[in-house]
């Protein structure tokens, strides 16, 4: 288990990644990265528990070869030596996370379809300024976004959205929904302007 935070956001600083990264310590307790960019307001924080590449190599956030991609990840993908052999990535790691990042340099969104596991993924693209937030199939893997207009953010954990100075006003129709069902359906959360991806 790992954890992964981020945000696009004029209006957030590198102390608000420190922030919500460290929030998810207990996900991760062998290794914390960062990625801030203030230039295009973009910041990407892991929590790391080693259990496939045990070596720092596979710390994250992850670069592609040719440094476009950068990767915080969550999860294993269990056939990612088949995927490196179909795309022929040369391995520097024995990390998934490597060849997830290299299937997706190559083919771009499209690699996700090869990938089998529980996952919860961010891939910044520095050439295009693009974010895209990836989860397996079956949503094993957490992943909440908060979204007001103007200020994004994610994290694997909703504690993690709430170490954000946004406002915690509780969302009255997921409430119903959790009363009547318990549970909440579809992308909605507990809290206004939290979503699940």
């Amino acid at each position: 288990m790992c954890g992964i935070t981020g945000f696009i956001s004029p209006n957030l600083q590198k102390q608000s990644l420190h922030l919500l990264t460290r929030s998810l310590q207990h996900r991760g307790p062998d290794a914390e990265g960062y990625y801030y960019d203030r230039n295009h307001d973009i910041g990407l924080g892991h929590r790391r528990l080693s259990i496939i590449d045990l070596s720092e190599a596979a710390n994250q956030p992850f670069y592609s070869h040719d440094r476009r991609f950068i990767m915080v990840f969550n999860g294993e993908v269990f056939n990612y030596q088949e995927i490196a052999v179909k795309y022929n990535i040369k391995q520097s790691t024995h990390s998934d996370s490597e060849v997830i990042i290299e299937a997706f340099a190559q083919k771009g969104i499209e690699a996700v379809q090869d990938f089998n596991g529980m996952f919860s993924m961010a891939i910044w693209d520095t050439e295009k300024n693009e974010l895209f937030l990836i989860r397996d199939r079956f949503g094993v893997k957490p992943l909440l976004y908060y979204w007001n207009k103007k200020d994004f953010a994610f994290a694997s954990e909703l504690k993690a959205l709430l170490e954000l100075d946004i406002p915690k006003n509780i969302n009255k129709r997921a409430l119903q929904d959790y009363f009547f069902l318990e549970y909440i359906p579809g992308n909605e959360s507990i809290i206004q302007n939290i979503f699940k991806l």
